[in-house]
């Protein structure tokens, strides 16, 4: 029997300045963000070209991807930028795909990263009709050992100070959002396995990329007081891992290597920053290997609610109840411990 093809799921991006502002409404539609802070993210852009380098990076993988499985089709379909995920299951429909296996891009799942792919893949699915392709998606991979070697491959290359403190970064997110999932347990797994296979033990976890309210409660520490922190107790160089994103969105680009830079040349530091795993070999492999296995469960699969462990343990959420604290879990004012009222 003939496997499905597989529906590569990807955030997308702008590829010109045209495209920036369109792109960012989509990304925030729904939520009320005003005019200017769009604005103010559109400059990011500009001040790269005024394109983002993702949707290329995607196309490699996809491309790489298909050509690992042997002529097993691949469609891409993206939730912000062209080709959509709705143009990918009509295009499966006109190719006479019954169903399909989907892939997401995002390596850690929250209701901002798993739940809005498989919301997108169901509203595109409800705009086609009931002859639009079934789709399953695979399950979570963010401890896959070739995930894990294609990082630690990628920090290897950079060539960094065997003396300097590794620091992983990932995308805030609400803390309210990170109670409900496994982001946070998910990402420390990810670095912990780094680590251990490059064989160093001084590793930190810290976020970039906060957006909403001030008032809100978002993951911390931020970077940049990561780097203040650390040049106030004399560290004179840093090497950032970004394991939150598998290719470089403008997150990785301008929020570490020009945000980041800037916190840290301002107080005498030394950046390098090890290269996201975009097309690496290893990770092109890997995503052969989880496909190849087949849907997850539908629970799992469509839901970041719980995650299965390599090593056979079940994370299940925390829940807003929690007396957990992502952020500062020394901190009697932790944000994380305000009434939940307040959190949401």
């Amino acid at each position: 029997m003939t496997a499905d093809p597989v529906l590569f799921l990807s955030f997308g991006g702008p590829e010109n300045a045209d495209e920036i502002m369109p792109f960012l409404e989509s990304v925030t539609r729904g939520r009320g963000i005003p005019k200017e802070r769009l604005a103010g993210v559109a400059e990011h852009y500009h001040h790269m070209g005024g394109k983002s380098p993702i949707n290329e990076i995607t196309r490699r993988q996809a491309d790489g991807l298909r050509a690992k499985l042997a002529g097993r089709a691949v469609y891409l379909g993206q939730r912000h930028s062209a080709p959509s995920i709705e143009s990918a299951l009509r295009k499966m429909l006109a190719d006479g795909v019954k169903s399909a296996l989907g892939f997401c891009t995002a390596a850690y799942r929250c209701e901002a990263s798993l739940e809005r792919y498989v919301a997108a893949v169901d509203e595109a699915r409800g705009k086609i009709g009931a002859a639009a392709p079934n789709v399953e998606f695979v399950g979570p991979w963010f401890d896959h050992p070739k995930f894990i070697a294609a990082i630690s491959a990628r920090i290897k290359a950079l060539g960094a100070s065997a003396d300097a403190p590794w620091v992983f970064t990932a995308h805030s997110i609400p803390c309210a959002m990170a109670k409900e999932s496994n982001y946070v347990e998910e990402l420390r797994e990810t670095a912990g396995l780094v680590a251990k296979a490059c064989g160093r033990s001084d590793w930190s976890l810290a976020f970039t990329s906060r957006s909403g309210r001030p008032t809100d409660a978002w993951l911390e520490p931020d970077i940049s007081k990561v780097i203040r922190a650390r040049a106030a107790r004399g560290v004179r160089a840093l090497t950032l891992i970004p394991i939150g994103f598998i290719a470089d969105h403008v997150e990785v680009l301008y929020d570490l290597d020009i945000e980041a830079k800037a916190a840290a040349d301002a107080v005498g530091m030394t950046l390098q920053r090890a290269a996201t795993v975009g097309d690496h070999r290893l990770f092109i492999e890997m995503m052969a290997d989880v496909v190849e296995k087949g849907p997850a469960d539908s629970d799992l699969g469509r839901s970041s609610s719980s995650t299965v462990f390599r090593d056979g343990r079940i994370g299940r959420k925390v829940g807003l109840d929690s007396k957990t604290c992502y952020c500062f879990p020394e901190g009697p004012d932790a944000p994380c411990l305000k009434p939940k009222q307040a959190l949401r």
